[in-house]
């Protein structure tokens, strides 16, 4: 399951919105965003408090996948996706993405505390995206 996503995963020079979010995942993707950031922003402090990583990356998709550990399921709080908590180690160590891309990785990383890194894991479209927490999240 892991590599047929790899060769998108590695195109990581570019690890802003992408534009193609805009029409077919940003409107889902910020409705259940909004259900399900509280949890979300917890396992990210927890990541990051256990020592696991400085990189929390929270993969989503519509179908059950092999990455990382299950976090919400797909309409368990009204949500359309299957909610992951994982790490950029995780990554690499899944062959997801190459460990030389850390530092292109960490340039773009948005503060954990304000931000949340969601990987889009869908048929045809794998990329990162930030998503900002709720003000009272």
């Amino acid at each position: 399951m892991h590599h047929c996503y790899a060769s998108t995963l590695i195109k990581l020079q570019t690890m802003q919105n992408d534009p193609t979010l805009d029409g077919k995942y940003l409107g889902t993707i910020s409705t259940d965003f909004v259900k399900i950031c509280d949890r979300i922003k917890e396992m990210s402090y927890l990541i990051r408090q256990q020592s696991f990583s400085l990189y929390p990356v929270f993969p989503m998709a519509k179908t059950e996948i092999s990455l990382g550990q299950l976090l919400i399921e797909k309409d368990e709080l009204e949500n359309q996706w299957h909610y992951y908590a994982a790490y950029w180690e995780l990554l690499v160590q899944s062959q997801l993405v190459d460990q030389t891309r850390l530092e292109d990785f960490k340039k773009t990383y948005k503060d954990p505390d304000e931000f949340c890194c969601l990987l889009v894991v869908d048929p045809g479209f794998v990329n990162f995206v930030y998503m900002p927490y709720p003000e009272d999240a």
